[in-house]
Formats: C-alpha cells, sequence, structure tokens
C-alpha cells in the first residue's frame, strides 16, 4: 500500500490536493517537510547546505506550477544542543535561498527537539498555472538536464564515501527562468523529486493517459530520485519554440516518449533517502 497516496485520500478537496503545491484565487501553496535520519544525515550536509536545500526543494514545486515564489513560513525543531553559531549557520542557509529567488521569510514557528526537523511553506503568485492533468494523447514528453548523479551520490554517502560539494543532491540546481519562458506551450508538468519512472506514474494517473518511449531508459536514470530536474510535457507543433527557449538558457532536453491511450506503472522499487 502506498500510505501517502492512501492518507491524501482521506481528505476530499481533490480539485485542490494532489499537485505540487494547491492553487487558490491567484496563489500557490506548497510545503514540504525537510526531516534528520529522513531526508538527510547531519555527517553528509553542514547546517547552512541543510537550510538552503530544504527551501530549494519547495521553490522547485512553485516553478514547475507556473507560479513565482513571494512568502516563506519557516517552522524549525532545533536540538537542544545547538549553539548559537549553529543557529547562525542554520539562518544564513534560510536567507540565501530566499535571497537568490525573491522571497521574504515572514514568520513560522520553532520548538525544541532531539534532532533537526524543517518544515517549509512557500506562497507562490500566478495567473496561469500548470498541473499535472494536463497530459494529452499525442503530447511528447521531456525533461531536462541529466539524471542518475543523485542516485549515484547518495550511494556513495550511504557507503560513507565523499561527494563534491557541488552535487545536485547537496545543492539542487533550478531553472525558473527556462520554466517560465517555456509555460505558455506546455500542458503539463512536475519535477523529479522521486525518480522519472514514479513521476510518470503520477502524470499517467492525474491525466489518465499512458506513455510510449522512444528508448529503454535504464533503471540508474528512471529511478534516481532528488534530481529536481523538470519533467514536462507539449503539444509536439511546439517543439522549436522549445528547443530555441533551452538553447537561450543552455538546458539540456531529452525527448523519451509520447503521450498515448492507456496508463503507466512502474514496477521499480523507490529510490531516495
Amino acid at each position: 500500500m502506498n500510505k501517502e497516496e492512501y492518507f491524501i485520500n482521506q481528505f476530499s478537496n481533490k480539485k485542490i490536493i494532489g499537485d505540487d503545491g494547491a492553487f487558490i484565487d491567484g496563489f500557490v501553496y506548497s510545503m514540504d517537510a525537510f526531516f534528520e535520519n529522513v531526508h538527510f544525515k547531519k555527517e553528509w550536509m553542514n547546517l547552512k547546505q541543510i537550510a538552503y536545500k530544504s527551501m530549494i526543494v519547495n521553490i522547485s514545486d512553485a516553478i514547475v506550477m507556473n507560479a513565482k515564489p513571494i512568502y516563506a513560513l519557516l517552522s524549525v525543531a532545533i536540538p537542544k544542543t545547538y549553539s548559537e553559531k549553529d543557529l547562525i549557520d542554520l539562518s544564513k542557509g534560510f536567507k540565501k535561498a530566499a535571497k537568490e529567488f525573491g522571497i521574504e521569510i515572514i514568520g513560522g514557528d520553532t520548538i525544541s527537539n532531539e534532532k533537526l526537523d524543517i518544515s517549509v511553506t512557500i506562497i507562490s503568485k500566478t495567473s496561469n498555472p500548470i498541473y499535472r492533468n494536463g497530459v494529452k494523447k499525442g503530447n511528447l514528453l521531456c525533461y531536462t538536464g541529466t539524471l542518475g548523479l543523485s542516485k549515484a551520490d547518495l550511494e556513495k554517502l550511504l557507503k560513507n564515501k565523499e561527494i563534491s560539494k557541488k552535487s545536485k543532491f547537496i545543492k539542487p540546481v533550478l531553472n525558473p527562468d527556462f520554466f517560465y519562458e517555456i509555460s505558455p506551450y506546455i500542458t503539463a508538468s512536475m519535477d523529479i523529486s522521486d525518480g522519472l519512472f514514479f513521476e510518470l506514474e503520477r502524470l499517467s494517473k492525474a491525466s489518465k493517459i499512458g506513455f510510449e518511449f522512444f528508448y529503454d531508459i535504464d533503471d540508474e536514470i528512471g529511478t534516481s530520485g532528488e534530481e529536481y530536474e523538470i519533467l514536462f510535457s507539449f503539444n509536439e507543433k511546439n517543439l522549436e519554440k522549445i528547443k530555441k527557449i533551452a538553447l537561450k538558457h543552455k538546458i539540456k532536453l531529452n525527448l523519451f516518449a509520447k503521450a498515448v491511450k492507456g496508463k503507466y506503472r512502474t514496477d521499480c522499487k523507490n529510490h531516495h533517502f
């Protein structure tokens, strides 16, 4: 049983719940948890990196709904052992992400805890939200960048090996300018947080559509979580426009499937820490 999906299904507001964020009256509300020993180990990242990533993964959700983040609320459970320096380092990470994306941190809550747990709520604005349910038969499917690196780095970390400080597992790279420019030409989108295959299953369920792959995708690529690349669908007539915008922003495009009648499910096991 998918407990996350089962729990979400207990709530009746299906028109709002189910995408990366909830769109209400021109605003998108999204929230992500980033908990120690669930999403990260303190041995893997410093406090500034942890706080920064906790913001970035939520900002990513807003971007793929074609929304521009404006406010953030932080809920932070802080270990009793943390020093003033630790708190300063933590705050630097939040402020760095907020500054990069023009976000104002407007409040939240703090409590004492045995480990570091963070919840971030992002409030974003959009006049044209993009959902998961917009994939149409005949649409092309594409993802940005290169997949597989986050999974490889996570496997190194689990073996107590070092990885680059520039690793996407530590510092996800978002491409908001590219996405906002292609947004008029796409029909559905989401970020790749749990792995390409699992995101495709969500797209399939939301849009009631299947996918015909143009080539085989290796499991190491298809199940690599925490990539935060963009997965999107579009009408084939807009392909050249999207390619031109990608070239302008130096974004690698991977055209890999077409939407067809049916449904898609993956038998792969979820793979992210």
